[in-house]
Protein backbone atom coordinates (compact mmCIF):
# COMPACT_ATOMS: atom_id res chain seq x y z
CA UNK A 1 0.00 0.00 0.00
CA UNK A 2 1.60 3.08 -0.97
CA UNK A 3 1.56 5.90 1.53
CA UNK A 4 0.56 9.25 1.34
CA UNK A 5 2.15 12.76 0.41
CA UNK A 6 2.92 15.04 2.73
CA UNK A 7 3.32 18.45 2.98
CA UNK A 8 4.59 20.25 6.21
CA UNK A 9 3.85 24.35 6.10
CA UNK A 10 6.20 25.48 9.56
CA UNK A 11 6.66 29.09 10.89
CA UNK A 12 10.25 28.24 11.99
CA UNK A 13 12.98 25.78 10.68
CA UNK A 14 16.30 25.12 11.41
CA UNK A 15 19.26 25.85 11.48
CA UNK A 16 18.19 28.63 13.08
CA UNK A 17 16.70 27.68 16.92
CA UNK A 18 13.31 26.81 18.04
CA UNK A 19 11.40 24.49 19.19
CA UNK A 20 8.26 24.51 16.48
CA UNK A 21 11.18 24.44 13.76
CA UNK A 22 12.83 21.43 15.51
CA UNK A 23 9.12 20.08 15.82
CA UNK A 24 8.86 20.19 12.12
CA UNK A 25 12.43 18.81 11.12
CA UNK A 26 11.97 15.88 13.01
CA UNK A 27 8.41 15.46 12.13
CA UNK A 28 9.33 15.36 8.50
CA UNK A 29 12.34 13.13 9.13
CA UNK A 30 10.39 10.08 11.25
CA UNK A 31 7.69 10.21 8.58
CA UNK A 32 9.83 9.74 5.60
CA UNK A 33 11.55 6.32 7.48
CA UNK A 34 7.84 5.54 7.98
CA UNK A 35 7.51 5.47 4.29
CA UNK A 36 5.76 9.32 3.37
CA UNK A 37 6.58 10.94 0.69
CA UNK A 38 7.56 14.62 2.52
CA UNK A 39 7.45 18.10 1.20
CA UNK A 40 8.13 20.88 3.71
CA UNK A 41 7.31 24.81 3.45
CA UNK A 42 9.15 27.56 5.53
CA UNK A 43 10.39 30.69 5.55
CA UNK A 44 14.31 31.96 4.70
CA UNK A 45 15.33 33.46 8.19
CA UNK A 46 18.76 34.74 7.32
CA UNK A 47 20.23 37.06 4.96
CA UNK A 48 22.70 35.02 3.16
CA UNK A 49 20.92 31.86 2.26
CA UNK A 50 23.52 29.44 1.61
CA UNK A 51 23.86 27.84 5.15
CA UNK A 52 20.25 27.05 5.08
CA UNK A 53 20.99 25.18 1.94
CA UNK A 54 23.82 23.80 2.92
CA UNK A 55 21.50 22.54 6.25
CA UNK A 56 18.58 21.64 3.63
CA UNK A 57 20.55 19.43 1.11
CA UNK A 58 21.54 17.42 4.50
CA UNK A 59 17.98 16.27 4.63
CA UNK A 60 15.69 13.47 3.76
CA UNK A 61 12.71 15.59 2.20
CA UNK A 62 12.86 18.66 -0.06
CA UNK A 63 12.49 22.20 1.51
CA UNK A 64 11.06 24.85 -0.29
CA UNK A 65 12.09 28.60 1.29
CA UNK A 66 10.07 31.82 0.87
CA UNK A 67 12.33 34.00 0.35
CA UNK A 68 13.29 37.09 2.67
CA UNK A 69 11.87 40.71 1.36
CA UNK A 70 12.35 43.69 2.63
CA UNK A 71 8.73 44.52 2.23
CA UNK A 72 6.48 42.17 4.01
CA UNK A 73 3.92 42.24 1.94
CA UNK A 74 5.45 40.41 -0.83
CA UNK A 75 6.92 37.28 1.41
CA UNK A 76 2.70 36.87 2.57
CA UNK A 77 2.29 36.45 -1.62
CA UNK A 78 4.89 34.33 -2.05
CA UNK A 79 3.75 32.23 1.03
CA UNK A 80 0.13 31.52 -0.88
CA UNK A 81 1.89 30.87 -4.32
CA UNK A 82 4.32 28.68 -2.99
CA UNK A 83 1.67 26.71 -1.14
CA UNK A 84 -1.39 26.63 -3.87
CA UNK A 85 1.63 25.33 -6.42
CA UNK A 86 2.78 22.10 -3.55
CA UNK A 87 -0.90 21.58 -1.96
CA UNK A 88 -1.87 20.29 -5.40
CA UNK A 89 1.08 17.26 -5.44
CA UNK A 90 0.06 16.43 -1.76
CA UNK A 91 -2.86 14.40 -0.05
CA UNK A 92 -2.51 15.37 3.30
CA UNK A 93 -1.10 19.22 4.65
CA UNK A 94 0.08 19.67 8.40
CA UNK A 95 0.53 23.33 9.44
CA UNK A 96 2.73 24.07 12.33
CA UNK A 97 2.96 27.80 13.98
CA UNK A 98 0.81 30.88 13.78
CA UNK A 99 1.60 32.12 10.41
CA UNK A 100 1.47 28.54 8.91
CA UNK A 101 -2.42 27.62 11.01
CA UNK A 102 -3.97 31.09 8.65
CA UNK A 103 -2.35 30.29 5.51
CA UNK A 104 -3.58 26.66 5.30
CA UNK A 105 -6.48 27.29 6.60
CA UNK A 106 -7.10 29.67 3.85
CA UNK A 107 -6.16 27.11 1.29
CA UNK A 108 -8.68 24.58 2.56
CA UNK A 109 -11.45 27.13 1.14
CA UNK A 110 -9.64 26.04 -2.32
CA UNK A 111 -8.44 22.41 -2.38
CA UNK A 112 -10.01 19.69 -1.29
CA UNK A 113 -7.25 17.89 1.29
CA UNK A 114 -6.90 16.41 4.44
CA UNK A 115 -5.68 19.18 6.72
CA UNK A 116 -3.72 18.59 10.36
CA UNK A 117 -3.05 21.53 12.52
CA UNK A 118 -0.30 21.54 15.18
CA UNK A 119 -0.31 23.98 18.17
CA UNK A 120 2.37 24.46 20.66
CA UNK A 121 1.04 27.36 22.67
CA UNK A 122 1.82 31.07 22.41
CA UNK A 123 0.13 30.78 18.32
CA UNK A 124 -3.34 29.81 20.05
CA UNK A 125 -3.27 32.08 23.30
CA UNK A 126 -2.63 35.41 21.66
CA UNK A 127 -3.91 38.71 23.61
CA UNK A 128 -5.31 40.64 20.36
CA UNK A 129 -8.59 39.92 19.80
CA UNK A 130 -8.82 40.30 16.18
CA UNK A 131 -6.08 38.06 15.67
CA UNK A 132 -7.17 35.55 18.38
CA UNK A 133 -10.56 35.14 15.94
CA UNK A 134 -8.54 34.66 12.86
CA UNK A 135 -6.66 31.78 14.93
CA UNK A 136 -10.05 30.50 15.79
CA UNK A 137 -11.80 30.44 12.73
CA UNK A 138 -8.63 29.12 11.15
CA UNK A 139 -8.59 26.18 13.56
CA UNK A 140 -12.01 24.72 12.29
CA UNK A 141 -11.31 24.66 9.30
CA UNK A 142 -8.69 21.85 10.29
CA UNK A 143 -10.02 17.94 10.12
CA UNK A 144 -7.62 17.03 13.52
CA UNK A 145 -6.10 19.28 15.66
CA UNK A 146 -2.76 17.87 17.84
CA UNK A 147 -1.64 19.57 20.26
CA UNK A 148 2.03 19.48 21.88
CA UNK A 149 0.39 18.94 25.92
CA UNK A 150 -2.50 19.04 27.38
CA UNK A 151 -2.06 22.52 28.95
CA UNK A 152 -1.97 23.51 25.45
CA UNK A 153 -5.12 21.76 24.66
CA UNK A 154 -6.82 23.39 27.52
CA UNK A 155 -6.22 27.00 25.68
CA UNK A 156 -8.53 25.81 22.91
CA UNK A 157 -11.03 24.13 24.83
CA UNK A 158 -13.61 26.68 24.62
CA UNK A 159 -13.60 26.25 20.91
CA UNK A 160 -15.51 22.76 21.92
CA UNK A 161 -13.82 21.05 18.86
CA UNK A 162 -14.08 17.18 18.83
CA UNK A 163 -10.69 16.87 16.73
CA UNK A 164 -7.92 17.76 19.26
CA UNK A 165 -5.68 15.06 20.08
CA UNK A 166 -2.37 15.14 22.41
CA UNK A 167 0.58 14.38 21.23
CA UNK A 168 3.78 15.45 23.24
CA UNK A 169 7.11 16.68 21.67
CA UNK A 170 9.35 13.89 21.27
CA UNK A 171 13.35 13.88 21.11
CA UNK A 172 16.34 11.95 19.83
CA UNK A 173 17.86 9.53 21.69
CA UNK A 174 21.08 11.63 23.29
CA UNK A 175 24.84 10.05 22.69
CA UNK A 176 27.11 12.71 24.13
CA UNK A 177 30.58 12.24 23.20
CA UNK A 178 33.43 10.73 25.39
CA UNK A 179 34.95 14.28 26.50
CA UNK A 180 34.69 15.12 29.58
CA UNK A 181 33.49 18.63 30.78
CA UNK A 182 36.27 19.49 33.89
CA UNK A 183 34.19 23.62 33.50
CA UNK A 184 32.03 22.91 36.56
CA UNK A 185 33.05 20.11 38.45
CA UNK A 186 34.24 22.47 41.16
CA UNK A 187 30.71 23.70 42.04
CA UNK A 188 28.24 21.88 43.50
CA UNK A 189 25.11 21.57 42.61
CA UNK A 190 25.19 22.49 39.47
CA UNK A 191 21.79 24.17 38.12
CA UNK A 192 21.33 24.46 34.42
CA UNK A 193 18.48 26.09 32.18
CA UNK A 194 19.00 25.39 28.20
CA UNK A 195 16.76 27.98 26.16
CA UNK A 196 16.73 31.63 25.10
CA UNK A 197 17.40 33.88 28.05
CA UNK A 198 13.98 35.42 27.96
CA UNK A 199 11.09 35.78 29.95
CA UNK A 200 9.48 33.47 29.39
CA UNK A 201 11.92 30.64 29.99
CA UNK A 202 12.09 31.86 33.53
CA UNK A 203 15.90 32.36 34.43
CA UNK A 204 15.65 35.43 36.45
CA UNK A 205 12.53 33.22 38.67
CA UNK A 206 15.73 30.85 39.56
CA UNK A 207 18.23 34.11 39.70
CA UNK A 208 16.16 35.68 42.37
CA UNK A 209 15.94 32.35 44.30
CA UNK A 210 19.90 31.88 44.63
CA UNK A 211 20.52 33.93 47.59
CA UNK A 212 17.65 31.21 49.34
CA UNK A 213 19.96 28.28 47.96
CA UNK A 214 22.95 29.81 49.13
CA UNK A 215 21.70 29.79 52.91
CA UNK A 216 22.38 25.56 52.41
CA UNK A 217 24.85 25.44 49.21
CA UNK A 218 27.42 28.31 49.03
CA UNK A 219 29.71 26.62 46.30
CA UNK A 220 26.37 26.30 43.77
CA UNK A 221 26.21 27.45 40.01
CA UNK A 222 23.62 28.64 37.41
CA UNK A 223 24.57 27.65 34.32
CA UNK A 224 22.62 29.32 31.15
CA UNK A 225 22.58 27.95 27.68
CA UNK A 226 21.27 29.31 25.09
CA UNK A 227 20.50 32.65 22.84
CA UNK A 228 21.50 35.73 25.53
CA UNK A 229 18.17 37.74 24.14
CA UNK A 230 17.28 39.04 27.89
CA UNK A 231 21.19 38.26 29.01
CA UNK A 232 22.04 42.09 30.05
CA UNK A 233 18.82 42.91 32.38
CA UNK A 234 19.00 39.28 34.14
CA UNK A 235 22.70 39.75 35.15
CA UNK A 236 22.30 43.39 36.37
CA UNK A 237 19.27 41.92 38.27
CA UNK A 238 21.93 39.23 39.74
CA UNK A 239 24.17 41.37 40.27
CA UNK A 240 21.97 44.03 42.31
CA UNK A 241 20.98 40.57 44.57
CA UNK A 242 24.38 40.01 44.91
CA UNK A 243 25.10 36.68 43.11
CA UNK A 244 26.57 37.75 39.79
CA UNK A 245 29.69 35.82 40.37
CA UNK A 246 27.36 32.68 40.50
CA UNK A 247 26.11 32.36 36.94
CA UNK A 248 27.49 31.47 33.44
CA UNK A 249 26.06 32.63 30.46
CA UNK A 250 27.21 30.18 27.39
CA UNK A 251 25.03 31.79 24.57
CA UNK A 252 24.45 29.19 21.78
CA UNK A 253 26.80 26.27 21.89
CA UNK A 254 27.16 23.00 19.74
CA UNK A 255 24.73 20.02 20.73
CA UNK A 256 28.20 18.35 21.71
CA UNK A 257 28.39 21.30 24.37
CA UNK A 258 25.59 21.37 25.61
CA UNK A 259 25.25 17.66 26.14
CA UNK A 260 28.54 17.82 28.08
CA UNK A 261 27.15 20.47 30.10
CA UNK A 262 23.81 18.48 30.99
CA UNK A 263 25.76 15.60 31.50
CA UNK A 264 27.70 17.29 34.70
CA UNK A 265 24.88 18.62 35.56
CA UNK A 266 22.66 18.34 39.19
CA UNK A 267 19.42 19.71 37.95
CA UNK A 268 17.82 21.23 35.90
CA UNK A 269 15.65 24.18 35.82
CA UNK A 270 12.74 25.85 34.04
CA UNK A 271 10.95 27.96 35.87
CA UNK A 272 8.68 29.55 32.89
CA UNK A 273 6.36 31.97 32.78
CA UNK A 274 2.94 33.06 31.13
CA UNK A 275 3.50 36.52 30.31
CA UNK A 276 1.16 38.98 29.86
CA UNK A 277 1.84 39.44 26.00
CA UNK A 278 0.34 35.53 25.83
CA UNK A 279 3.67 33.82 25.42
CA UNK A 280 4.12 30.49 26.87
CA UNK A 281 5.55 27.36 27.61
CA UNK A 282 3.74 24.91 25.24
CA UNK A 283 5.69 21.42 26.62
CA UNK A 284 9.58 21.65 27.18
CA UNK A 285 11.31 19.17 25.41
CA UNK A 286 14.60 20.37 26.90
CA UNK A 287 13.33 19.00 30.07
CA UNK A 288 13.29 15.31 28.41
CA UNK A 289 16.51 15.68 26.83
CA UNK A 290 18.47 16.28 30.34
CA UNK A 291 16.38 13.72 31.82
CA UNK A 292 17.80 11.45 29.24
CA UNK A 293 21.02 12.23 30.32
CA UNK A 294 19.90 10.95 33.89
CA UNK A 295 19.41 14.64 34.88
CA UNK A 296 15.84 15.19 37.19
CA UNK A 297 14.17 18.43 36.94
CA UNK A 298 12.72 21.36 38.52
CA UNK A 299 9.76 23.14 36.63
CA UNK A 300 7.01 25.10 36.29
CA UNK A 301 3.07 24.52 37.02
CA UNK A 302 0.28 25.63 35.02
CA UNK A 303 2.36 25.36 31.64
CA UNK A 304 3.05 22.54 29.26
CA UNK A 305 5.69 21.60 31.30
CA UNK A 306 2.85 19.48 33.89
CA UNK A 307 3.47 17.22 31.12
CA UNK A 308 7.17 17.23 30.99
CA UNK A 309 8.02 16.46 34.14
CA UNK A 310 6.63 13.41 36.81
CA UNK A 311 5.73 15.10 39.71
CA UNK A 312 7.93 13.92 42.71
CA UNK A 313 9.30 11.21 40.16
CA UNK A 314 11.42 12.66 37.82
CA UNK A 315 11.41 16.08 39.25
CA UNK A 316 8.84 18.61 41.09
CA UNK A 317 6.72 21.04 39.80
CA UNK A 318 6.54 24.38 41.83
CA UNK A 319 5.07 27.85 42.09
CA UNK A 320 7.72 29.83 39.56
CA UNK A 321 7.31 32.76 42.10
CA UNK A 322 7.55 31.15 45.59
CA UNK A 323 11.36 31.21 46.44
CA UNK A 324 10.29 28.72 49.43
CA UNK A 325 8.63 26.12 47.19
CA UNK A 326 11.84 26.02 44.74
CA UNK A 327 14.11 25.32 47.57
CA UNK A 328 12.24 22.56 49.08
CA UNK A 329 12.34 21.23 45.91
CA UNK A 330 16.08 21.26 45.05
CA UNK A 331 16.07 20.14 48.53
CA UNK A 332 13.62 17.00 48.06
CA UNK A 333 15.61 15.78 44.75
CA UNK A 334 18.84 16.53 45.54
CA UNK A 335 18.31 14.04 49.08
CA UNK A 336 17.05 11.10 46.71
CA UNK A 337 19.28 12.17 43.78
CA UNK A 338 19.88 8.15 42.22
CA UNK A 339 16.07 7.62 42.32
CA UNK A 340 15.53 10.77 40.86
CA UNK A 341 17.42 10.06 37.96
CA UNK A 342 16.93 6.74 37.73
CA UNK A 343 13.01 7.76 37.04
CA UNK A 344 14.17 10.46 34.13
CA UNK A 345 15.86 7.87 32.60
CA UNK A 346 13.44 5.53 32.28
CA UNK A 347 10.43 8.32 31.87
CA UNK A 348 12.20 10.21 28.94
CA UNK A 349 12.29 6.98 27.17
CA UNK A 350 8.54 7.52 26.37
CA UNK A 351 8.79 10.91 24.32
CA UNK A 352 11.66 9.11 21.82
CA UNK A 353 10.83 10.07 18.01
CA UNK A 354 10.41 6.75 16.76
CA UNK A 355 7.70 5.80 19.31
CA UNK A 356 5.93 9.38 19.02
CA UNK A 357 5.84 9.00 15.63
CA UNK A 358 3.54 6.30 15.49
CA UNK A 359 0.69 8.25 16.99
CA UNK A 360 1.14 10.47 14.40
CA UNK A 361 0.87 8.23 11.94
CA UNK A 362 -2.34 6.72 13.32
CA UNK A 363 -4.06 10.08 13.22
CA UNK A 364 -2.78 10.68 9.35
CA UNK A 365 -4.50 7.20 8.29
CA UNK A 366 -7.33 7.93 10.16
Amino acid sequence: MNKSKLLIVTSEFPPEPGGIGNHAKNLATYLVQKGYVVELICDQRRNNASSELLFDATLPFIVYRVRLFKIRALMYIKRFTLLFHHIRKNDIIIASGKFSLWTVASSSLFFKRKYIAVIHGSEVNLKNIFLKKVTNLSLKRFNSIIAVSNFTKSLIENLNLSTIHVIQNGFEKIVPSANTNEEISNYYPNFITVGSVTERKGQLNFIKAIPKLLEKYPDLHYHLVGSPAEKGHFYKEAQGLGVGNYLTFYGIVSDDKKHQLLKNSDLFVMLSNNTSTGDVEGFGIAILEANNLGVPAIGSKNCGIEDAIAHNKTGVLVDPMDEVEIFRAVNKILESKQQFSENAVNWSHNFYWDTVIDTYGKIIEA
